[in-house]
């Protein structure tokens, strides 16, 4: 039986949480903000540096390369030498690689430093949520996890206004946009210096006194606050994990039932991820071919963006109310149905109102997958398993832009829509039939279901 469960599902939610609570969603808003600035640089260094079709694209998927290893990477790292030096570094590598591709001159160079950028915020956001979500008891984890994700949305809102007015308005405003993006993180790092590591984790490294002395600050806070703690009752404990290697720690991923709930959470993120790019890159650009010129204003933007924060914080307070499954199931179908609505509009007003749906479940999805995610995998491969399953996420991001190219030509908005729908029906019905329920639990008690 472990105590050190016991004591952090004592907890109240108090001021510790929403330190946490900020200190973490500020590091989504940047990552978000990176990765969506990026589309109101790209036409003007296509003109700035003369670059051909294939350069651009190039540059435009330099975030999801980086992306995809630095998820491999925090996953594997934050498993075998902590969540918070990983943390730290990811958010490090970022703001400087950011402010390298600010400087250069050529797109080979600002292709290699926003690889290395993509890197850090793929970093930032695998190792996250399965952070802090060990710090927080199991009756508000879901809505702390899903709020925490909430914070994309104020980035993408962030880089929309900093995209249409920045941008444009200076000889060499995209350079301006990527300092503004970078050098705010020098003070979010400064702050995080603070942050302890995971006494969950600690505790299963066998540093069962490192943990102790974690809770025993966190502790002396909530007494400095006045706040009297229950009784702290024995948790089942998560094993003791040997010194672990990134072999060993893949191959428990798929080792006896745990099997089932990485191969969910793979098939999870490939859905929700594969649908989102599908429909949010490419509709825009279809709708425009049928003459349906909205969506190429920035009221429409605007609005796509702002869709997102009700969508990530609804989706959060029914994380708590209907669980995590129930919540990511319903969100991806609304969201298919906003597709369809979509595909279908004929006026501006019937294309303002479904594009405002779609921006909102298919971005409240993501609250729902991202504290799930951080809850199905035992403490000793938790990043692990997160990291690779984000990782794999970006594969369907990847994949969506060529196979929706490939789709419209041959089979029209049928076939785009068709694919797109049927992949989030699977994802939902994948994470129904195979998941586990982790509403109202411990993280201790939802791994030993997996064991």
């Amino acid at each position: 039986m472990s105590m050190i469960s016991a004591r952090i599902e004592r907890l109240p939610f108090a001021r510790f949480h929403v330190h946490l609570l900020l200190m973490g969603g500020l590091g989504y808003l940047f990552d978000a903000m990176d990765a969506a600035v990026l589309a109101f640089i790209l036409p003007v260094l296509r003109t700035a540096w003369g670059l051909t079709n294939v350069e651009t694209g190039v540059l435009g998927s330099s975030t999801f390369v980086g992306y995809l290893f630095g998820a491999l990477l925090a996953g594997t790292l934050g498993d075998l030498i902590g969540r918070r030096a990983v943390m730290m570094s990811a958010l490090a590598l970022y703001s400087a690689a950011s402010l390298v591709s600010a400087a250069v001159d050529s797109w080979p160079a600002f292709f290699a430093a926003r690889v290395v950028a993509g890197m850090g915020t793929g970093a930032e956001s695998a190792i996250i949520a399965p952070y802090l979500a060990e710090f927080v008891a199991r009756r508000y984890r879901g809505a702390f996890t899903g709020a925490l994700a909430g914070f994309f949305s104020f980035g993408f809102v962030a880089a929309a206004l900093l995209g249409y007015f920045i941008v444009p308005a200076y000889e060499n405003g995209w350079r301006i946009v990527l300092v503004i993006t970078a050098v705010p993180v020098v003070m979010l790092l400064w702050w995080r210096r603070s942050l302890p590591e995971s006494p969950r984790w600690l505790e299963s490294r066998g540093r069962a006194k490192e943990a102790e002395a974690v809770l025993d600050r966190i502790e002396a806070g909530f007494a400095r606050e006045g706040r009297a703690l229950p009784p702290a009752v024995a948790e089942p404990a998560a094993p003791v994990a040997s010194s672990g290697t990134l072999l060993s720690n893949f191959a428990a991923l798929l080792a006896g039932r745990q099997a089932r709930i990485t191969t969910m959470t793979w098939i999870m993120w490939l859905s929700i991820t594969f649908s989102y790019y599908s429909f949010f890159v490419w509709i825009p650009g279809l709708l425009v071919q049928n003459g349906m010129s909205i969506t190429k204003s920035f009221g429409y933007s605007l609005a796509m963006y702002c869709a997102q924060v009700p969508g990530y914080f609804t989706a959060a307070f029914f994380n708590e109310r209907i669980g995590r499954q129930a919540t990511i199931a319903t969100y991806m179908l609304l969201g298919g149905v906003s597709a369809l609505g979509l595909a279908f509009a004929k006026s501006d007003a019937e294309i303002m109102t479904a594009g405002l749906l779609l921006s909102f479940f298919m971005n409240g999805t993501y609250a729902g997958v991202y504290a799930y995610t951080a809850e199905v995998f035992p403490t000793s491969i938790r990043t692990t398993g997160a990291g690779l399953a984000s990782a794999i996420g970006r594969i369907g991001a990847i994949a969506a832009p060529i196979l929706v190219g490939y789709l419209y030509p041959n089979f029209g908005f049928a076939g785009v829509f068709g694919v797109t729908t049927s992949v989030l029906l699977i994802g939902a019905l994948t994470v129904v039939l195979m998941g586990v329920p982790t509403r109202g639990r411990s993280l201790e008690d939802i791994a030993s279901e997996a064991a």
